[in-house]
């Protein structure tokens, strides 16, 4: 009889706690019950949306918490290609990439993982986050069956998903769901090409394993549910706040007639994404708050796209078609700013949430404090020209006709294109890129003197005079790849991807030179200009210079900041070698870039680097920027683009 006890009592216990009795995790689609389960039990989650690439790793921990306290359960990232895979087979998952150790932080913290590893991705991220060495293929058709992508994707996945198998959650990990692809059904393929999205199905299942919720994500609409949705793979639905929230959920019922109630929206969004010439965009948070509300009540899966938007160091941003390319900062208007600032709209999400679920006790991790160090001077260094040894650790290349960054083995920055006038020009005559094919924006010079700027969809003709022989030289910038919709390869190119003509003669023998400005800055190889010449009206393209001291000893230092160029006209910022990103106050919206501490230091000089492109505030005296503690990314705005850019707009097959 106490045997008989002891058995049921053990079985009792079994039934209660089985989970941590070695009962397997499990996650699924109860399509029968129309919900997911969790270990069994029905399951919804509300989730928000973080970029690790985009926020660095000393702050993955406090925007993790802050996520957790404003009552979501899950979070949702993206895994970008391209930032973990610069050049064919070289990887990188370590310090700010270590796509690891943030899964494991997120689960530590009691967030689920919905896992985004793309190829592609969106996600306003240069050439959404697929590599630019693809495109040395000429001919390969991103995005398709076509064997040479399929072959890099196949690898690059070996890669990556053994590696986070271990995290899914009927492994002990905390991912929950996996996406294949991104918003196939808003790309170019409208004849859809099932065979591309059932090689990328069998190719998770191989290395993830067939327990996994693999699902995709369109437009809520049956136009990009079509070539989107694919049997086998849970089908989800992306739209924005103040929309017909029934009439969205009933396209993804009908490309999925069963599954979780009130269906998933893998992307609501807190605000929308931002361009150089255009107004920053704001979204009230009353707005998205009643709509989360909704779907809430509805008995909805919720991502709120984005929670935390972050910055795009370096090169990483994207861009749009019409070509428009996005600024350094990626606030999204988000309920945590790029800085990881509480605002009101987390307050009022967190309310929304409460009425669902139970909110964590515990307080909120606060906003993190910002300093204003003041004022830096800046001193003149080389300019690119004077500089190009120095930059162009490659050396010259010879060509009749101008090579794009990826002929020459460059991923983005920027190369100076050199060439002569082969007549000459006593009246101003037209230097032209009657292809539209500056990409994206270049600087052009004759025998040092600048001569004005092509840019790509906006400036395609210069005038220049000078006599046969002189030296012509155009520094090209890239702006940032198009993530989204491109069609062709020929818009994702950079450099001169066409001829350009003087004229109506093309000019022909180029010399090229890739630089190599990131390497050159950080190993501090720039020298100061040794011309004694006074200063031109306008300026060719150079280095500045200056530092500061954070005083050692004082509590709390280094903080967080914001860098601001009073009367800086457009370039790119280095501090202490990292590089923050691009600045264009001149054309707006984005007016200050975030400065995150952990680039700062106390125990040395901090230095500032600035490549103005245009021309720096130097003629009438010292240069200078400015440290302050607040952000402005709402300026004024200076721009001819007439270009008006919808609210969370999508584009379909012409629609």
């Amino acid at each position: 009889m106490s045997l008989l006890t002891s058995g049921n009592m053990l079985l009792l216990l079994l039934l209660l706690c089985g989970q941590s009795l070695g009962a397997p995790r499990s996650f699924s689609v109860d399509y029968k019950s129309d919900c997911f389960r969790k270990d069994g039990e029905a399951f919804r989650y509300i989730s928000g949306s973080i970029h690790y690439s985009r926020i660095p790793r000393v702050y993955w921990k406090d925007r993790l918490l802050k996520m957790y306290m404003a009552g979501l359960n899950a979070i949702q990232t993206y895994i970008p290609w391209n930032y973990h895979e610069e050049s064919p087979g070289r990887y990188s998952f370590s310090g700010d990439r270590d796509v690891e150790y943030f899964l494991k932080l997120a689960q530590e913290i009691g967030l689920l993982v919905i896992l985004r590893p793309g190829p592609y991705i969106c996600g306003e991220w240069e050439m959404g986050g697929l590599p630019a060495w693809l495109l040395t293929k000429k001919d390969i058709v991103l995005r398709s069956s076509d064997p040479d992508y399929v072959a890099a994707v196949d690898k690059w996945m070996g890669k990556l998903l053994p590696m986070m198998k271990p995290y899914l959650y009927q492994n002990g990990g905390p991912i929950i769901t996996v996406q294949v692809e991104n918003e196939y059904g808003s790309y170019f393929a409208c004849a859809c090409d099932y065979n591309y999205m059932r090689h990328l199905s069998k190719l998770f299942r191989t290395h993830l394993g067939e327990e996994v919720v693999l699902f995709t994500t369109d437009g809520a609409g049956l136009g990009y549910l079509k070539c989107g949705s694919i049997q086998g793979l849970y089908a989800t639905v992306d739209f924005g706040p103040g929309g017909n929230v029934t009439a969205a959920f009933e396209a993804q019922r009908h490309a999925e007639p069963h599954g979780p109630l009130a269906s998933v929206n893998s992307e609501f969004y807190t605000g929308w994404l931002d361009h150089w010439g255009s107004p920053h965009s704001v979204v009230s948070s009353a707005i998205v708050a009643k709509s989360l509300n909704k779907m809430l009540a509805m008995g909805a899966n919720v991502n709120l796209y984005m929670f935390i938007g972050g910055t795009n160091f370096g090169y990483w941003n994207g861009a749009n078609s019409p070509y428009g390319a996005q600024p350094t900062s990626y606030d999204y208007d988000a309920p945590l700013s790029e800085a990881g600032d509480l605002t009101e709209k987390y307050f009022a999400i967190r309310e929304v949430i409460k009425m669902y679920r139970k909110i964590p006790e515990g307080p909120i991790p606060p906003t993190t404090p910002k300093y204003s160090y003041g004022t830096v001077v800046m001193k003149k260094l080389q300019t690119i020209t004077d500089a190009l040894e120095t930059l162009s650790f490659s050396g010259p290349v010879k060509s009749v006709y101008p090579q794009t960054f990826i002929e020459l083995n460059q991923a983005f920055g920027f190369v100076l294109y050199r060439t002569t006038l082969p007549v000459d020009c006593s009246a101003p005559t037209p230097l032209s890129s009657p292809l539209n094919g500056v990409h994206d924006r270049a600087y052009v010079s004759l025998d040092g003197v600048p001569a004005g700027i092509l840019e790509r969809n906006k400036a395609l003709t210069v005038n220049v005079t000078g006599k046969a022989g002189s030296q012509v030289d155009i520094l090209v910038e890239n702006m940032g790849r198009i993530n989204f919709t491109e069609k062709t390869t020929t818009t994702l190119k950079l450099g001169l991807v066409s001829n350009l003509t003087l004229g109506k003669d093309t000019l022909l023998g180029w010399t090229m030179y890739s630089l190599s400005i990131d390497e050159a800055v950080s190993q501090d190889l720039l020298g100061e200009t040794k011309t004694t010449d006074p200063p031109q009206p306008a300026a060719l393209p150079a280095f500045y210079k200056g530092s500061f001291i954070i005083p050692d000893g004082i509590p709390n230092l280094p903080q967080d900041t914001y860098i601001k160029l009073p009367k800086w006209r457009k370039g790119q910022v280095w501090i202490n070698g990292f590089n923050l990103g691009r600045y264009w106050p001149t054309r707006g919206p984005q007016v200050t870039l975030f400065v995150p501490a952990n680039i700062l230091s106390t125990a040395a000089p901090n230095n500032v680097t600035v490549l103005e492109l245009e021309e720096a505030p130097c003629s009438s005296g010292p240069c200078s920027v400015e440290f302050t503690a607040t952000p402005i990314l709402n300026g004024t705005v200076h721009s001819d683009d007439k270009q008006h850019r919808r609210l969370f707009k999508r584009i379909c097959c012409g629609n």
